[in-house]
């Protein structure tokens, strides 16, 4: 039970007011943008909202005048959604408007607390919390293409209301932890800034017409003077034949071999991997074509299936590591696109039509092992950052949790 001085309240009767958002029309010469509209891209599940790019848009001055945002306005999210995930996200817009107002699309609807009985954002807390849980299903209702938000049963649910000096208390202990998340996805970001910059001095000269001091512009295939298809064998589950890589394994420029698949037959020696080998996603979708990654011994032995390739790079001109870099730069993979064609459910990339493509690459290979190593070190505390900020948000959630539910005091917790 909660405790003490909490009380059951619907939804419904926490607001003062609660209005769907407007489109408005774009600009144009003669009408200049008179809003920033918010839009689904623009909210998170974590409650928050992302104010770097709105819609510029044009309404009506009566409209501006209803639809104009307040500071502790809460955007829920009443259209959208899709398949496996619930519509009825909800963030809290917490800014003043500058020169333009603030409005939300009319997927949105706005909730605007009475905020003599509930604190915006501990009501923000505790929707983000329904979202979460398993009864958001109750509140959907699919259409054509869309997925609903069932208002008027959202509406009702019950929430615990604590004291609103204590719903104070508990925003002020969840605000610390929200500290902590911001700054280390405030570091994630920057390390992500290094590692781009560190891609852009290795791809500075690509877009020139002549590569830049110290480095060589040459086919693919001048560099790539061997490419192999794969095994094309029916594969099973039987881990007594060989493990055999699909494009499933190819993780973010990594060979993951949790989940493998086996060939039953006797697989040639040739078609054996070698540490260095590169392997190339020839043929799936769009997302998926071209994923590239090196194999690092991960298994004692290994093939790979016959919709990968292996590039076998010559290792006088270049590093299997910078190859794998370079062909998974956001700029190569539109390449790479570029040159797919389209099948029935699926895009192909022949290797031939890949190994004209022009690379640019540092001539000393120990540029290019520099090149490498400093991507891999921003990867490598990317990861764990990663791995601390879930560690993070784990111990939050428990403690939302229990906050949100009044299972706990939170006068210890804030001392």
């Amino acid at each position: 039970m909660p405790n003490r001085g909490w009380n059951s309240v619907r939804l419904e009767d926490l607001l003062e007011s609660i209005f769907a958002g407007a489109w408005g029309e774009g600009p144009s010469d003669a009408r200049k943008p008179n809003v920033r509209v918010l839009r689904a891209t623009n909210i998170d599940s974590e409650g928050r909202v992302d104010y770097s790019s709105p819609a510029l848009r044009v309404l009506g001055a009566s409209e501006v005048s209803r639809k104009r945002l307040h500071s502790g306005d809460l955007l829920l999210e009443a259209s959208g959604g899709g398949p496996g995930t619930p519509v009825g996200r909800v963030a809290l817009h917490a800014v003043q408007s500058g020169k333009l107002d603030y409005t939300c699309s009319n997927f949105f609807r706005v909730l605007r607390p009475k905020t003599e009985v509930v604190h915006p954002r501990y009501l923000t807390h505790l929707l983000v919390a329904a979202y979460r849980s398993p009864r958001i299903w109750r509140y959907q209702q699919q259409t054509t293409g869309l997925v609903n938000l069932k208002l008027k049963d959202y509406l009702k649910q019950s929430l615990w209301i604590p004291p609103i000096n204590e719903q104070v208390r508990i925003v002020e202990i969840l605000a610390g932890f929200e500290d902590a998340e911001h700054g280390i996805e405030s570091s994630i970001s920057k390390l992500r800034n290094v590692r781009h910059g560190a891609l852009l001095a290795s791809m500075e000269s690509v877009a020139s017409e002549t590569p830049a001091a110290g480095w060589t512009r040459v086919l693919l295939k001048d560099i790539v003077p061997s490419v192999e298809y794969g095994i094309s064998e029916a594969l099973d589950g039987d881990a007594r034949g060989v493990p055999v890589l699909r494009m499933n394994n190819i993780q973010s420029a990594r060979i993951d071999v949790d989940e493998l698949r086996y060939c039953p037959v006797p697989v040639p020696s040739k078609l054996f991997l070698r540490r260095g080998d590169v392997l190339f996603n020839r043929t799936n979708s769009m997302e998926h074509i071209g994923k590239t990654a090196m194999w690092r011994d991960e298994l004692p032995s290994a093939t790979f299936a016959s919709y990968l390739v292996r590039l076998i790079p010559d290792l006088q001109r270049v590093t299997p590591e910078y190859l794998v870099e370079w062909l998974m730069h956001p700029l190569i993979r539109q390449r790479v696109r570029s040159i797919s064609t389209v099948a029935v459910q699926q895009v192909n990339v022949n290797p031939s039509r890949l190994r004209e493509l022009k690379i640019d690459l540092p001539v000393d290979l120990a540029e290019q092992r520099r090149i490498v190593a400093t991507l891999e070190a921003c990867d490598e505390q990317i990861g764990r950052e990663k791995e601390e900020l879930n560690k993070l948000r784990e111990l939050k959630q428990g403690l939302v949790d229990d906050l949100l539910s009044g299972r706990v005091e939170d006068s210890g917790l804030a001392a």
